[in-house]
């Protein structure tokens, strides 16, 4: 599941040299205080293991729906935003949105520009354990990880590398879930 609408302030636009800034604070934000979508608190409330990323998104979005984490582990963080410490010279004074920057920062990432962050690759040998651990734990009942976006499209992958069939399409948006099976033998 992904977390609960993290809790921002509009950005304005900005430039590129802010956006360390902003990535600290959107690593620090909490949730809005929204309504949560049924089939998310019936997936809490069947779960017999809920897990979270150590991020104060996940960590709030387990709380809103009424339960504790048996465990927070950095292992399930978000898959990180390398921003330059000194933007390039042909972008210094170019200002766009905050979330565009974002998207940016990302493509950037994943064609392998990390600037002192975890690497993609980095990142897919984390999910890989961290779907290891998934796998694991599943053993003892229904799990739910409470996590992000990017780190859980790439759990998903690896979970379905190691037989795991979703039972739906993918979703992405704030408090979606997507659920998986173990493929019979």
């Amino acid at each position: 599941m992904r977390h609960g609408k993290p809790l921002l302030t509009p950005g304005g636009w900005v430039p590129l040299a802010a956006m360390p800034a902003w990535i600290a604070a959107y690593d620090l934000a909490g949730i809005v205080d929204d309504a949560i979508p049924p089939a998310s608190l019936a997936a809490a409330g069947a779960a017999a293991t809920i897990v979270a990323s150590t991020l104060p998104r996940a960590l709030a979005s387990v709380r809103a729906l009424g339960r504790t984490p048996a465990a927070a582990d950095a292992m399930f963080r978000e898959a990180p935003l390398p921003a330059p410490a000194m933007p390039p010279a042909w972008c210094r004074f170019m200002r766009l949105p905050p979330a565009l920057w974002a998207v940016l920062l990302r493509l950037m990432w994943m064609a392998g520009y990390a600037n002192g962050v975890e690497s993609r690759q980095a990142t897919r040998q984390r999910a890989r354990d961290a779907a290891a651990r998934l796998i694991a734990l599943a053993d003892a009942g229904p799990v739910l990880l409470v996590a992000h976006g990017i780190i859980n499209s790439m759990i998903a992958h690896e979970l379905r590398r190691s037989g795991w069939t979703p039972q739906q399409r993918p979703q992405h948006a704030c408090w979606n879930m997507n659920s998986f099976t173990l493929a019979a033998a």
